[in-house]
């Protein structure tokens, strides 16, 4: 079970927050803005429902949550008519009362421990009920060291109580770190880092956390701020596995990493660490879990920049297909310093990923949904757009570049075109040693254009009709020039060269039956050199 909406009322700095609309697949919701934007009190507000799930009452007018001494609310519906509220106990509308069977664990980002301290065992705490946890988000937690003793535990009575090997015991508790951190830091050579031991503190000494880079062997208390944040995430994950079995909400679990390791870091948690049906709420204003949470399938991103706490504020998941949802988190100049020397293309819609997959150097590609967008974003935030040509002379691809700088034109009709084109055909299917016919291809696609070029002729002036170019008040003379000028793209469509016709042939919607385009993936079709090639010349 997942939370569907929160609203946090007279609580905090929020006079009325309401997070709603998340989706049901939703198992990463990331929050994220600026310092003092209210993200952490989202994680007090579910720290209180989490005291009320197990029976523990905060006063609604209590200081340190209450706005301005009112009553606070805090109300959380998962769905199905199931809701929690703050010193009440789960409910479903119009039934008989009824707890939901889902639990909460929390971690503030004061969770960083420097170096270990214990020289001995034996601290009492209940972990079943996370008895251990600070009282509030502003609070340091200091759970790493009880963690290390649990796990201590563990080993010492399956290594006692089971006829377990070493070995085995290993793979329960060393390997899948081992394996996550392999994953995070992607490096196969001497700079990767390994847990090697754990030994629990004997003799007026603090405990053996070892860990080896290449041939040397470093104490936890020499790894750096990030290695150690890292393991710690992990360490706690692994402990406290039996309490991850609903909403889990980390405060600021990026600190001390790179962007890279942010990305590969919250990618590692969500995918294999935190259950399916469990939902991570994590607060963030990194580059790297903000992209992980924009290629995500399920997750969505919460805005909190520029919140006026004093008025009723309802707040839905930020679109994941613009670069706004980068400047929210960072300022324009840190972007401006994170790309520098880069290009940002917008580009249409579903096109996006694949230009992405190419890697292009120095070059990322960012989805707007039709032509009109891509010019829009690209104009306004001063960046570059990439459109399919559709219905456009040679002349006016030209003198568009001219007078849109910023504009890239596709050489032919759509993307698909590319993908489609012969040569493109001839390469994949030399590769796959496949036979392939270039003319018959060839003489194939003239036939489909000439069986339905009267009906293409027709929709023509139309399309063009749709198209964002020259639509500014001191360009109207070049509109009406535009609108007239579609007897040059007619004269290409009547063409039978290829190079010629082709240019504004709609492959996208004609020609599917032909045999050579059947059962082809677009994702292996857009790997090949000649369309790299293509694009590589487009953005120069």
């Amino acid at each position: 079970m997942k939370i569907k909406s929160l609203q946090l009322k007279n609580f905090k700095r929020f006079t009325d927050l309401t997070l709603q609309d998340i989706p049901e697949n939703a198992k990463l919701v990331l929050l994220i803005g600026s310092n003092g934007s209210g993200k952490s009190s989202v994680f007090d507000g579910l720290e209180v429902l989490n005291r009320t799930r197990m029976g523990v009452q905060t006063p609604s007018t209590n200081p340190y949550y209450s706005k301005s001494g009112n009553k606070f609310e805090v109300i959380v519906d998962y769905g199905d008519g199931f809701r929690l509220t703050a010193n009440k106990i789960s409910y479903k509308a119009n039934e008989e009362v009824k707890v939901v069977p889902i639990t909460y664990y929390g971690r503030t980002s004061f969770r960083q421990v420097p170096r270990l301290t214990k020289t001995v065992m034996g601290y009492s705490f209940d972990m079943s009920v996370d008895s251990d946890k600070p009282y509030s988000f502003i609070d340091r937690d200091e759970r790493f060291e009880n963690d290390l003793e649990h796990i201590f535990g563990k080993l010492l009575k399956e290594f006692f109580r089971t006829d377990n090997d070493k070995s085995e015991i290993k793979k329960e508790i060393i390997q899948p770190i081992n394996e996550a951190l392999e994953r995070i830091s992607q490096k196969d050579d001497g700079t990767k880092l390994e847990l090697i031991e754990l030994i629990p503190p004997l003799e007026g000494k603090v405990a053996e956390v070892n860990f080896k880079k290449g041939t040397s062997v470093f104490h936890y208390n020499q790894l750096s701020a990030g290695e150690k944040e890292i393991f710690n995430v992990l360490l706690n994950l692994i402990s406290r596995k039996a309490l991850l079995k609903g909403i889990i909400y980390f405060d600021e679990i990026d600190l001390h990493l790179n962007t890279k390791l942010q990305y590969n870091f919250i990618k590692e948690i969500v995918e294999n660490w935190i259950p399916e049906g469990s939902q991570l709420w994590t607060a963030s204003h990194s580059l790297g879990f903000i992209q992980y949470a924009k290629d995500y399938e399920n997750g969505c991103i919460f805005d909190f920049d520029d919140l006026d706490f004093d008025k009723t504020q309802i707040l839905t998941p930020q679109s994941k297909d613009s670069i706004e949802v980068f400047e929210i988190a960072v300022s324009k100049a840190f972007i401006d310093q994170v790309v520098q020397g880069r290009k940002i293309i917008f580009s249409e819609n579903t096109d996006t990923p694949f230009y992405n997959d190419l890697s292009l150097k120095d070059t990322f590609f960012f989805v707007a949904n039709d032509k009109m967008e891509v010019f829009q974003k690209a104009k306004n935030l001063k960046q570059f757009g990439l459109i399919d040509r559709d219905y456009l002379s040679d002349e006016e691809v030209l003198q568009l570049k001219i007078d849109y700088p910023f504009l890239y034109i596709l050489p032919y009709y759509s993307f698909e075109n590319l993908l489609f084109h012969p040569n493109n055909l001839e390469e994949y299917y030399t590769k796959a040693d496949k036979p392939f016919n270039k003319a018959l291809y060839i003489n194939k696609l003239i036939e489909v254009k000439n069986t339905e070029k009267d009906y293409l002729l027709v929709g023509i002036i139309g399309a063009r009709n749709g198209y964002p170019f020259y639509k500014e008040n001191e360009n109207s003379k070049k509109l009406k020039e535009f609108k007239e000028n579609y007897k040059s793209v007619v004269d290409l469509l009547k063409s039978d060269e290829l190079e010629s016709f082709y240019k504004v042939f709609p492959a996208k919607d004609y020609g599917k039956e032909i045999a050579e385009r059947q059962n082809l993936s677009v994702s292996e079709l857009s790997k090949t050199i000649w369309f790299k090639t293509q694009i590589e010349n487009i953005i120069k």
